[in-house]
């Protein structure tokens, strides 16, 4: 007995001994942040040339010449397409010799009018066939011009519809020419995130945002809103915005995707890492480690969300310490031990951070 006894105490010695020299879990803390700041909006976005139009035949007839090709730049004036010109040149040709017999016939009523050989209502008829005759000449040479298809701007053209030899009619669909000078990038906001794009614009100063293209690489050029649509879509609650950026270098292409990157500044921000909070039924918390460096679990309201980062509403004041790490391993009420992280610190180390 008095040997079991004494084991007994000797383990129980021993166990103590072991709790006494085990070390606390030491937790990182830091504190809101308070700063001026850039919060990044992203806008999946449409791309779009600033001129895009289909090229159609204007005449019925034969596709007689092609003198461009698929994805070639062309000038303003420059031919395109040949309709096979030969009845329309008849038609001209028709028109020109009725309209050189009614100008004699209206010269020769002329003269007998001036000698009174005529009635004056005879040299009016005269002229009356006379100027038809140039309006139907007028008429056919229109026609005639039609079958040459120009260019009516510079742009780059896009697939043909038809080959040469091709038999068409009136508003056939040949190609479509793209002006890619400058790109019309078209992208959509929610009604709240418009309100506070519109509170933050600086009178008088245009809104500029960069572009994100398909590859996540940013476009060389920024751009700038230019255009809002009038009216707020009833079914998506969105409204479309309009911005222009300059291609000198042809990169973009009418079609393309891409998203619109809008910055938007935050005066005087109060600032914690999304992974200082954790969710309970849709609300937001953190765990404040009060002056016993006890765990107390507080509400927060979030006014912005950002890229690994929350623009706090209410809750957290700067000299409020919050925890950092460790959330899912602590309870309320618990007391801990904690090294402090400078807030700067721990933001500028997280993935995206305050600018």
């Amino acid at each position: 007995m008095i040997a079991s006894f004494g084991a007994l105490l000797l383990h129980t010695s021993c166990k103590t001994e072991h709790k006494a020299g085990e070390a606390k879990d030491q937790y990182l803390v830091t504190s809101p942040l308070r700063k001026d700041t850039m919060i990044t909006k992203n806008y999946v976005s449409q791309i779009h040339a600033i001129q895009h139009i289909e090229i159609r035949a204007l005449e019925r007839g034969y596709l007689q010449e092609i003198y461009v090709d698929e994805g070639q730049s062309v000038k303003k004036g420059q031919r395109m397409f040949q309709i096979m010109p030969l009845l329309y040149q008849a038609e001209v040709q028709k028109a020109q010799a009725e309209t050189d017999f009614a100008k004699i016939e209206f010269q020769n009523t002329k003269a007998l009018a001036d000698s009174n050989i005529v009635s004056e209502n005879e040299l009016a008829m005269a002229k009356a066939k006379y100027d038809k005759a140039k309006a139907m000449l007028s008429l056919a040479q229109v026609h005639l011009g039609f079958a040459k298809i120009d260019a009516p701007f510079n742009g780059i053209m896009d697939r043909f519809q038809v080959r040469q030899g091709s038999l068409l009619d009136e508003g056939d669909l040949l190609t479509t020419l793209s002006d890619n000078s400058k790109m019309w990038v078209y992208f959509n906001v929610p009604e709240a995130e418009y309100l506070d794009l519109q509170a933050n614009q600086q009178e008088g100063k245009d809104m500029q945002v960069s572009l994100i293209m398909a590859n996540n690489k940013p476009f060389d050029y920024m751009g700038i809103v230019e255009t809002i649509e009038a009216d707020f879509n009833n079914e998506t609650g969105n409204i479309a915005f309009r911005a222009t950026f300059p291609n000198p270098k042809s990169l973009l292409r009418h079609g393309e995707t891409g998203n619109v990157i809008v910055k938007l500044p935050i005066e005087n921000a109060l600032l914690i890492p999304q992974k200082t909070t954790f969710e309970v039924l849709d609300k937001k918390y953190v765990y404040v480690v009060d002056a016993e460096n006890i765990l107390r679990i507080r509400e927060v309201k979030i006014e912005l969300e950002m890229s690994d980062l929350y623009v706090i509403k209410s809750g957290l004041e700067e000299t409020d310490k919050i925890l950092l790490e460790g959330i899912r391993k602590v309870e309320e009420g618990e007391q801990i031990e904690f090294e402090f992280e400078d807030p700067a610190e721990v933001i500028s180390h997280l993935k995206i951070h305050a600018e």
